[in-house]
Protein backbone atom coordinates (compact mmCIF):
# COMPACT_ATOMS: atom_id res chain seq x y z
CA UNK A 1 0.00 0.00 0.00
CA UNK A 2 1.03 3.52 -0.36
CA UNK A 3 0.51 6.97 0.59
CA UNK A 4 0.50 9.76 -1.62
CA UNK A 5 0.66 13.55 -0.95
CA UNK A 6 -0.05 15.90 -3.43
CA UNK A 7 1.84 19.27 -3.59
CA UNK A 8 2.49 18.97 0.48
CA UNK A 9 3.26 22.58 2.19
CA UNK A 10 4.70 21.55 5.13
CA UNK A 11 7.37 19.72 5.96
CA UNK A 12 6.50 18.90 9.52
CA UNK A 13 3.37 16.82 8.04
CA UNK A 14 5.52 14.87 5.15
CA UNK A 15 8.11 13.84 8.07
CA UNK A 16 4.81 12.07 10.02
CA UNK A 17 3.59 10.90 7.53
CA UNK A 18 6.98 9.11 6.64
CA UNK A 19 7.48 7.94 10.18
CA UNK A 20 3.93 6.54 10.48
CA UNK A 21 4.21 4.52 6.70
CA UNK A 22 8.17 3.43 8.15
CA UNK A 23 5.86 1.95 10.64
CA UNK A 24 3.26 0.53 9.12
CA UNK A 25 5.35 -1.02 5.98
CA UNK A 26 3.76 1.51 3.71
CA UNK A 27 5.25 3.81 0.79
CA UNK A 28 5.46 7.57 0.01
CA UNK A 29 4.76 9.31 -3.22
CA UNK A 30 5.75 12.90 -3.20
CA UNK A 31 4.30 14.45 -6.09
CA UNK A 32 5.36 17.89 -6.83
CA UNK A 33 5.68 21.06 -6.48
CA UNK A 34 6.54 20.33 -2.54
CA UNK A 35 6.01 23.68 -0.80
CA UNK A 36 9.56 23.56 0.72
CA UNK A 37 12.46 22.45 -0.22
CA UNK A 38 13.11 18.86 0.30
CA UNK A 39 16.39 19.10 2.67
CA UNK A 40 14.53 21.06 5.12
CA UNK A 41 15.89 20.05 8.68
CA UNK A 42 12.18 19.73 9.55
CA UNK A 43 11.16 16.80 7.65
CA UNK A 44 14.37 14.99 9.23
CA UNK A 45 13.33 16.18 12.85
CA UNK A 46 9.63 14.66 12.22
CA UNK A 47 10.55 11.43 10.30
CA UNK A 48 14.26 10.98 12.60
CA UNK A 49 15.58 8.28 12.07
CA UNK A 50 12.47 6.70 10.86
CA UNK A 51 13.23 8.06 7.11
CA UNK A 52 15.62 5.25 6.76
CA UNK A 53 13.28 2.42 6.85
CA UNK A 54 10.68 3.98 4.43
CA UNK A 55 10.35 4.05 0.43
CA UNK A 56 9.58 7.61 -0.84
CA UNK A 57 9.43 8.46 -4.11
CA UNK A 58 9.12 11.70 -5.48
CA UNK A 59 7.37 12.70 -9.06
CA UNK A 60 8.14 15.97 -10.91
CA UNK A 61 4.23 16.32 -11.81
CA UNK A 62 0.94 14.47 -11.53
CA UNK A 63 1.45 12.65 -14.90
CA UNK A 64 4.83 11.50 -13.62
CA UNK A 65 3.08 10.15 -10.69
CA UNK A 66 0.14 8.60 -12.86
CA UNK A 67 2.27 6.48 -14.69
CA UNK A 68 3.71 4.93 -11.79
CA UNK A 69 0.09 3.50 -10.87
CA UNK A 70 -0.16 0.05 -13.27
CA UNK A 71 -3.09 -1.37 -11.70
CA UNK A 72 -3.72 -0.01 -8.42
CA UNK A 73 -6.81 2.46 -7.47
CA UNK A 74 -6.37 5.73 -6.45
CA UNK A 75 -8.01 6.66 -3.83
CA UNK A 76 -9.04 10.10 -2.59
CA UNK A 77 -9.27 11.85 0.72
CA UNK A 78 -11.72 14.54 0.19
CA UNK A 79 -14.52 16.60 1.94
CA UNK A 80 -16.38 16.35 -1.65
CA UNK A 81 -17.80 12.99 -1.13
CA UNK A 82 -20.14 11.29 1.09
CA UNK A 83 -18.39 7.89 0.74
CA UNK A 84 -17.38 7.10 3.92
CA UNK A 85 -13.69 6.03 4.46
CA UNK A 86 -14.95 3.40 7.06
CA UNK A 87 -17.30 1.71 4.49
CA UNK A 88 -15.26 1.52 1.59
CA UNK A 89 -13.63 -1.47 0.51
CA UNK A 90 -9.75 -1.27 0.09
CA UNK A 91 -7.51 -3.18 -1.87
CA UNK A 92 -3.90 -4.03 -0.95
CA UNK A 93 -2.18 -1.85 -3.87
CA UNK A 94 -4.59 0.72 -2.86
CA UNK A 95 -2.64 4.10 -3.45
CA UNK A 96 -3.82 6.77 -1.15
CA UNK A 97 -3.83 10.50 -1.78
CA UNK A 98 -4.51 13.29 0.10
CA UNK A 99 -4.39 16.93 -1.44
CA UNK A 100 -2.12 19.68 -0.47
CA UNK A 101 -3.09 21.39 3.12
CA UNK A 102 -3.76 24.64 1.99
CA UNK A 103 -6.29 23.85 -1.26
CA UNK A 104 -6.58 20.45 -1.25
CA UNK A 105 -6.30 18.79 -5.06
CA UNK A 106 -6.77 20.05 -8.90
CA UNK A 107 -10.32 19.27 -10.92
CA UNK A 108 -7.93 17.14 -12.57
CA UNK A 109 -6.41 14.91 -9.69
CA UNK A 110 -10.62 15.08 -8.82
CA UNK A 111 -11.14 13.67 -12.49
CA UNK A 112 -8.36 11.08 -12.07
CA UNK A 113 -9.66 8.99 -8.80
CA UNK A 114 -10.86 5.85 -9.03
CA UNK A 115 -12.81 6.46 -5.78
CA UNK A 116 -13.34 9.18 -3.10
CA UNK A 117 -13.64 8.84 0.51
CA UNK A 118 -13.95 10.84 3.31
CA UNK A 119 -12.73 10.53 7.25
CA UNK A 120 -16.41 10.93 9.14
CA UNK A 121 -16.18 14.06 11.37
CA UNK A 122 -18.06 16.88 13.11
CA UNK A 123 -19.76 18.78 11.07
CA UNK A 124 -18.65 22.34 12.40
CA UNK A 125 -15.14 21.65 12.18
CA UNK A 126 -13.13 21.92 8.45
CA UNK A 127 -10.62 19.19 8.20
CA UNK A 128 -8.16 17.02 9.81
CA UNK A 129 -4.34 17.54 10.22
CA UNK A 130 -2.61 15.69 7.03
CA UNK A 131 -0.76 13.46 8.77
CA UNK A 132 -3.54 12.71 11.06
CA UNK A 133 -5.89 11.84 8.14
CA UNK A 134 -3.32 9.58 6.61
CA UNK A 135 -2.78 7.89 9.83
CA UNK A 136 -6.35 6.76 9.87
CA UNK A 137 -7.17 6.22 6.31
CA UNK A 138 -3.74 3.77 6.56
CA UNK A 139 -4.78 2.25 9.42
CA UNK A 140 -8.23 1.15 8.39
CA UNK A 141 -6.72 0.31 5.17
CA UNK A 142 -4.39 -2.09 6.43
CA UNK A 143 -6.70 -3.11 9.22
CA UNK A 144 -9.10 -4.22 6.22
CA UNK A 145 -6.50 -5.97 3.57
CA UNK A 146 -4.93 -8.00 6.52
CA UNK A 147 -1.59 -5.85 5.89
CA UNK A 148 -0.89 -4.05 9.74
CA UNK A 149 2.26 -5.36 10.62
CA UNK A 150 2.95 -7.87 14.08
Amino acid sequence: MRIALFEPEIAGNVGAVMRLCACLGASVDLIEPLGFAWDDRRVRRAAMDYIDHVAVTRHASFAAFLATLGQSRLVLFTTKTDQNAYAFPYRADDVLLFGKESAGVTAEVLAAADARVRLPMRAEVRSLNLATSAALALGEALRQTGGLPG
